[in-house]
């Protein structure tokens, strides 16, 4: 057995904000997953992929939006999303830009979360029109939060499911996913580069500086008392 059928499962997350049944921007997902764990399969390595369906979070998307509270699944998704070898992203496409809901999820996450993750952006709308929306808006996000995105992105029409030419973009982007996952760059860039980076206070849980948000001072700073103090 060679070191690398020795090594775990690449972890793969894939996030889908379709929201019909069953829908499309999931099947473009399915493919490309399907593709990346081919060719993982093929250098002896292994994906395990989880799947996370915002509209089974819309709820807690919504309250966390304008009250910053984090529900349960959502907590869950984040922690999966940070534990993340690579990200497949999939959204629908209305009115000229991702869904809101795609949109609002990412607005909730931490901006550190994502830094570096290897990251295939992939889209599907009505029309061939919205065709840009990946790589104008979609993209534009995902540099904001600093991932890895791959080179190709995914867009697929009605009229593209039957067109060999969105085959050859699925095999291209998800061969560029799992070379950014095997090389290990993220983790690598997360690991070496991690002060170098602009954090914003708390957008790591206090770890992005190196804050114990437990000491007694940090607790007086925040309103409360010290260990072993009584009431002032």
């Amino acid at each position: 057995m060679t070191a690398s059928q020795n090594s775990p499962p690449f972890k793969l997350v894939v996030v889908n904000a379709g929201t019909s049944d069953p829908s499309t921007t999931l099947m473009l997902a399915n493919r490309i997953t399907g593709r990346v764990a081919a060719f993982a399969e093929e250098s002896g390595r292994s994906v395990s992929t989880t799947v996370i369906d915002l509209r089974e979070l819309s709820s807690e998307i919504s309250v966390a939006l304008v009250s910053q509270h984090i529900g349960p699944k959502l907590t869950k998704a984040i922690d999966a999303l940070g534990e993340a070898d690579g990200l497949i992203a999939s959204a629908p496409v209305y009115k000229a830009g991702p869904s809101g809901l795609f949109t609002s999820f990412f607005h909730v996450l931490d901006n550190d979360l994502l830094i570096a993750t290897p990251t295939v952006l992939a889209a599907t709308a009505g029309t061939a029109r919205h065709a840009l929306v990946v790589d104008d808006q979609m993209r534009a996000l995902f540099a904001f939060l600093r991932t890895l995105t791959t080179p190709t992105s995914v867009f697929a029409a009605p009229e593209d499911w039957n067109d060999p030419g969105l085959t050859t973009r699925i095999d291209r982007t998800a061969f560029e996913l799992f070379t950014l996952m095997n090389s290990g760059v993220g983790r690598t860039i997360r690991d070496e580069s991690w002060r170098n980076y602009q954090h914003e206070f708390g957008s790591a849980g206090g770890t992005e500086l190196s804050i114990d948000l437990d000491s007694d001072m940090m607790k007086l700073a925040a309103g409360g008392s010290a260990a072993g103090g009584g009431p002032q």
